[in-house]
């Protein structure tokens, strides 16, 4: 049983309170929950058990419809889009990369705000929002109109993937959190087979209106009812899930005592730890891995139906064929994060070598001829292992990066290198390489060596922190005051001495 009982001394001094997230903490409360060694297992195991049931399938049927939803203008090019809109020369790539413009304007305001205000309510305003920016497409008349709704498409998603990061890091311990992070992405791969299906069926019926319009308003529609669905089952923290007892809020907040990242929000915003993200090592490293992958991943989203039809397949034919890259995702993502759960000092390596698999996948659509259209739609499959870094990389922020206001610094800079590499990415297909697009295949090939470049530095300097760590503060004794700062999210990564990292 976890013991919340008062100890009763006569030194005691009456019990101030402070407020988190709406509900009521006493200072003495760590000492209650670090109380969890008289919890059973069975108990454990239960609100560990009922926290996957409820939140996991939440998030990844939401970040399933954020990547169907943002990847609806690549399936809707098959649909008569371009035509309808007069779409010439570089109009598409632009409306492809002016999404990511809207995402690289809001994550600073993003991250800010995810600190701000209660994390689940913030969220489910957003993708309520972003549900009726979706809907909004149909009433799109030429390329302006196009533009602008792009753009506020990437405002209203800006802030999913850096929030559900941070939910996931305080409701799991950090050998939890790959493997946590892998299933919600999962929708990234659902999306890319549901798109394609989806897509092809909305093509093959018979209507008054655009189908491309049709697609939009059914995604968005989904999108919308999610959003009400999340406003039930997602909370602001351990602390107030209402699919958890009081007891079980409890348990769920000491288990990740032991992470050191922050468990509970203070909704204090500390700049010096701003200032911090901004001067680390590890950020940059990983930061600059994720442009240098995204400047794969701009074009691969936004022509990858096209890319498909340059092989030799046709019309709605290569809209299924994108089929297979979304089960590869699911496989590569499976097995990394297995791996990276249950292997030591397996997450770099495996980041390493998924983009290593994608630039081989990379080098035979570059090199084979249109004889070989099979296989460079295998080497198309093989280019999207990459992907599954993304929920790694996540995982080593939410793992090795503590204090809330530094976490989601980090978030907003590591998504900001995604939306630079968006951005950047697209603008190499040329529409006159169509359907071949060699300049745009060769900018991804040359991104990828450049992820693997980075990323082996990153793991390089996690081996030297941490063994200087182990030199340096071998002996180090936390005080209660320490561990208090830490659960609150008020001390970083380099300010605790007994922080170790994982890779």
């Amino acid at each position: 049983m976890v013991d919340t009982t008062v100890a009763t001394d006569p030194n005691h001094v009456d019990e101030k309170s402070i407020i988190e997230d709406g509900v009521k903490l006493e200072e003495n409360y760590l000492d209650a929950v670090q109380g969890i060694g008289d919890a059973s297992p069975t108990e454990i195991r239960r609100v560990l058990w009922k926290i996957d049931l409820f939140l996991l399938p939440v998030l990844a049927v939401c970040y399933m419809l954020q990547y169907l939803d943002k990847s609806t203008l690549n399936y809707s090019t098959l649909l008569g889009l371009t035509a309808d809109l007069n779409l010439v020369g570089s109009n598409f790539s632009w409306s492809a990369g002016i999404f990511y413009f809207g995402y690289l304007f809001w994550s600073p305001v993003s991250a800010y705000l995810i600190v701000r205000f209660p994390i689940g309510k913030y969220l489910t305003f957003t993708v309520l929002l972003w549900a009726c920016v979706v809907m909004c497409h149909a009433a799109c008349k030429d390329f302006k109109t196009l533009m602008v709704t792009r753009f506020f498409l990437g405002v209203t998603e800006a802030s999913v993937a850096p929030g559900f990061s941070v939910l996931t890091s305080m409701f799991y311990t950090r050998n939890e959190q790959p493997l946590r992070h892998g299933i919600w992405f999962l929708g990234n791969g659902c999306a890319s087979i549901l798109g394609g299906v989806v897509s092809w069926a909305i093509g093959s019926i018979s209507v008054d209106m655009a189908r491309w319009k049709v697609m939009f308003l059914i995604f968005g529609g989904i999108t919308l009812f999610w959003g009400i669905v999340m406003a039930i089952f997602i909370p602001d923290g351990p602390s107030s899930p209402l699919w958890l007892n009081a007891k079980e809020r409890q348990i769920a907040i000491a288990r990740t005592l032991q992470n050191k990242t922050g468990t509970l929000k203070s909704g204090k915003v500390h700049y010096k730890q701003v200032r911090e993200a901004l001067i680390d090592p590890q950020v940059w490293c990983l930061c600059l891995y994720i442009f240098s992958a995204n400047l794969a991943n701009g074009g691969l989203s936004a022509f990858g139906s096209l890319v498909v039809a340059g092989f030799g397949f046709k019309g709605l034919q290569a809209l299924l064929l994108q089929m297979p890259t979304g089960a590869a995702q699911i496989v590569f993502v499976i097995v990394s994060c297995i791996t990276a759960s249950k292997v030591k000092s397996a997450r770099v390596i495996t980041m390493i070598t998924l983009t290593v698999i994608s630039t081989i996948g990379m080098v035979l659509m570059f090199t084979l001829d249109d004889d070989h259209k099979n296989t460079k739609l295998a080497g198309f499959c093989f280019s999207m292992a990459f992907v599954a870094n993304q929920p790694l990389a996540q995982s080593l922020i939410a793992s090795n990066i503590a204090g809330f206001t530094k976490k989601a610094t980090v978030g907003m800079m590591m998504f900001m290198g995604y939306c630079l590499g968006n951005i950047i990415g697209p603008q190499f297909f040329y529409s006159y390489e169509a359907p071949i697009y060699r300049t745009g295949i060769k900018c991804s090939l040359i991104g990828f060596c450049m992820g693997v470049f980075f990323l082996c530095l990153l793991g390089a300097w996690y081996l030297y922190e941490n063994r200087r760590r182990d030199r340096v503060y071998r002996d180090v004794v936390e005080l209660p005051e320490e561990i208090e700062r830490q659960l609150q999210g008020d001390l970083t990564d380099i300010e605790i001495k007994s922080f170790r990292y994982l890779y």
